[in-house]
């Protein structure tokens, strides 16, 4: 497939809207507290039948800093002794979870994320990766996907080191921005030297993928500034790029509350931000994958795109579309069968669920056969910028054209508009509508059409 965009300033002001970023279908304001931990059990136990891989994901909540941008379950604290009660409930779920699953299905992919995992001692973080091998089966390095969020502040060259012995083989690092002002700005004070320390560790020993996070639109910024903050990534060749766009809204994330939205680049500048970066990320031979991330041709990323294996869910784009994933820890969510089921989101709760031997998942959903189906399309379309029509009529056995009636009006307009080329075969998003397909997928979403007013999102752009 070609992996290509355009960026079209008309089109992307006149599709400027709110939108689902679609890690999962349903997402998750749709979550009940009807599905609890037995509806969770029963799920597990239908899973088994398949032996599908598993995928662990382990939210290390806490972080030594806020940054006031930030809109991730954390809490922020420089008291590393709430680290070992923690983790010791960490390792009475991990034992309750894996007596949910067969041990012969093997674990290809885990992923620790924040909150700072970095914020662990490196004997907590050796202690929770053998728990974890005592639990579950872990792949070998040749297949396995492990990964981790490193906050370059709380690393070294010997934690580093630590990480890959302990399995880890990709990691993303967090940088936003190097400018000072802009630092100083969000309480994210971090030196490039510190940047470039972490990523010259990984590589010497022998870590296969490293990405760097950015944010746009933060105070400040300008696009001659971000562009001298881009310049320093791409010399440094990075396998994969995150460009977020930052969204401002204090009324639901209090650390923002502390940034001057009068120091925040005018909504024109931020696109002038982001062309700018499109332009010097593709002109250094960087593919965009879609929804803010960008790869180098050789990734596995960019592999998978091309081969129609890629795939989405709560950490990303991924290489691995046949997982059921278990969500580790407070807040976490997994995906098992054919549900969603997320663990209590307070710290307290978690503890009380656990120390009381109960699972702490607390709500979900259960797939409905349209959910299945509507959750296919729009993950192909995301991921791949296209949908094969015939194949999807007999994989789910439905006439698409009836079935999606009410969809493809809508993609009517955007056709003519130049987003996509609309076929009684194919659906293909073109260049100029990659940056926009989030509203694509929108016109498949049947829980929009239900709503009202503000729908909690943030903007597509």
């Amino acid at each position: 497939m070609e992996q290509g965009v355009s960026f079209d300033l008309d089109l992307i002001r006149r599709y400027d809207q709110s939108g689902p970023r679609y890690t999962s279908y349903p997402t998750a304001v749709e979550f009940d507290e009807s599905f609890d931990a037995a509806a969770y059990q029963a799920a597990c136990a239908r899973s088994n039948q398949s032996g599908r891989p598993l995928s662990l994901y382990f939210h290390i909540p806490f972080c030594d800093t806020v940054c006031f941008y930030c809109a991730c379950n954390k809490i922020a604290t420089k008291d590393r002794s709430l680290a070992p009660p923690y983790l010791a409930r960490v390792h009475r779920e991990l034992a309750m979870q894996a007596d949910l699953f067969d041990r012969s299905r093997v674990v290809e992919q885990l992923h620790w994320g924040g909150g700072t995992p970095t914020f662990l001692s490196h004997e907590q973080m050796t202690e929770l990766m053998a728990v974890t091998r005592q639990h579950f089966t872990l792949a070998d390095d040749e297949v396995g996907e492990f990964s981790i969020e490193i906050d370059p502040r709380e690393a070294d060259a010997a934690g580093v080191a630590l990480l890959r012995r302990l399995g880890f083989n990709r990691m993303s690092l967090g940088v936003q921005d190097f400018d000072p002002q802009v630092q100083a700005a969000v309480n994210r004070i971090q030196t490039e030297a510190q940047t470039m320390a972490v990523l010259d560790a990984a590589r010497q020993v022998g870590f296969r993928s490293v990405s760097i996070d950015l944010i746009y639109g933060l105070p400040f910024q300008t696009p001659e500034r971000f562009a001298r903050t881009l310049e320093r990534i791409i010399a440094v060749g990075p396998e994969r790029v995150s460009v977020f766009n930052y969204a401002h809204l204090p009324e639901r994330f209090k650390p923002q509350r502390r940034i001057n939205a009068a120091d925040l680049p005018a909504p024109e500048v931020k696109l002038d931000i982001l062309q700018s970066t499109i332009e010097r990320l593709t002109s250094a031979g960087y593919v965009y994958i879609g929804m803010d991330h960008f790869a180098r041709p050789d990734d596995e990323l960019a592999l998978a795109q091309r081969a129609g294996t890629l795939y989405r869910n709560f950490q990303g784009y991924s290489t691995h579309a046949d997982c059921d994933l278990i969500g580790i820890g407070v807040t976490s969510i997994g995906m098992i069968d054919n549900t969603y089921g997320q663990n209590r989101r307070e710290l307290e709760e978690y503890y009380a669920d656990l120390d009381a031997g109960r699972l702490p998942v607390f709500r979900g959903i259960e797939l409905s056969p349209d959910d299945l189906i509507r959750r296919d399309v729009i993950t192909r379309l995301i991921c791949h910028f296209e949908l094969d029509i015939p194949a999807t009529e007999a994989r789910w056995a439905i006439d698409f054209s009836d079935y999606f009636a009410d969809s493809l009006a809508k993609l009517r307009d955007m056709a003519t508009d130049g987003l996509l080329d609309l076929g009684d075969r194919q659906i293909r998003i073109l260049p100029r509508g990659r940056l926009l397909v989030r509203n694509i997928c929108m016109a498949f979403d049947a829980y929009l059409a239900t709503k009202t007013g503000p729908i909690g999102f943030s903007k597509v752009i």
